[in-house]
């Protein structure tokens, strides 16, 4: 009797034990995180240079994935400084106030091939909503290339009020661009 037991209880245990996706070390200074948007008609790209992302996935699971991803947004940087004081100012991301940005997957599906969708919240200046990042994923060994975009509505996260309200300055559309390369 107790074989039988053990014959139905330990196999059942072991399949209730979640899997471990691979943890992966991001090299940041191979690694891009940042937006574009199109401003006064011409597309206007930033990156920031502090983020951290604490990153589990396995491309044969991914269902048991995660990422976390923090974001300085003091830290935003472009070619046009003059952009950059009012972006971390009162009409953008108030810096002083709202520093951090910080995406949170809720679950990674494989579309097809080496292509993905991370669907999660971003949490930008005080609000919080649910978005797709859908990326494309090369892995050679232990290093892994990850490049993919979302698309958000500034207006969503109370971006941009008064004089950068309209869409004829600062489109509502903005373009997150992600290129990681990471480590297992």
């Amino acid at each position: 009797m107790r074989r039988i037991f053990l014959a139905i209880v330990v196999p059942a245990l072991l399949a209730a034990v979640p899997a471990r996706a691979a943890h992966w070390t991001v090299d940041y200074a191979k690694s891009r995180l940042g937006f574009t948007v199109q401003w006064s008609n011409e597309p206007f790209s930033a990156s920031f240079a502090r983020w951290n992302a604490d990153v589990d996935f396995d491309p044969a699971d991914p269902v048991h994935g995660k990422a976390v991803v923090t974001i300085d947004l003091a830290s935003e940087t472009s070619d046009e400084p003059d952009f950059d004081s009012g972006l971390k100012g009162a009409q953008g991301f108030e810096t002083s106030k709202l520093p951090v940005a910080r995406f949170a997957s809720k679950r990674f599906v494989r579309k097809s091939g080496n292509n993905y969708l991370a669907e999660g919240v971003l949490s930008l200046h005080g609000i919080s909503r649910d978005i797709e990042l859908p990326f494309t994923l090369a892995i050679s060994g232990r290093s892994a290339h990850v490049t993919g975009s979302a698309h958000v509505l500034r207006t969503d996260f109370g971006l941009g009020n008064d004089t950068w309200s309209a869409p004829s300055l600062v489109s509502h559309d903005v373009s997150i661009n992600v290129d990681l390369t990471a480590t297992q």
